[in-house]
């Protein structure tokens, strides 16, 4: 599953807690107003969760361009050291 999809999933999870504690707020029902705080908390925490994976995705993309670009420069390879810099540079 995608950082997306999974953020995607966390925001619909979230709006239907929200959804389900005002309901329940609106129909005086305790219960099912703390069973959608429960959801929204789940989906918000769902959508946290992917941000940083997609953080740490950036982050080994970065540091593994890094290397490629050192390692094209250690060798004289020009082309390695571009591709490695384009790909620290792009994440």
């Amino acid at each position: 599953m995608s950082i997306e999809s999974k953020r995607g999933e966390g925001a619909a999870e979230e709006l239907g807690g929200t959804i389900k504690k005002v309901a329940g707020k609106v129909l005086g029902n305790e219960q099912m107003e703390a069973e959608g705080r429960a959801k929204e908390a789940a989906g918000e925490a769902k959508q946290e969760a992917a941000k940083a994976a997609g953080r740490t995705e950036g982050k080994i993309e970065e540091v593994v361009g890094a290397v490629k670009n050192r390692i094209g420069q250690v060798i004289d390879n020009e082309q390695m050291a571009a591709e490695g810099k384009v790909k620290s540079f792009s994440s």
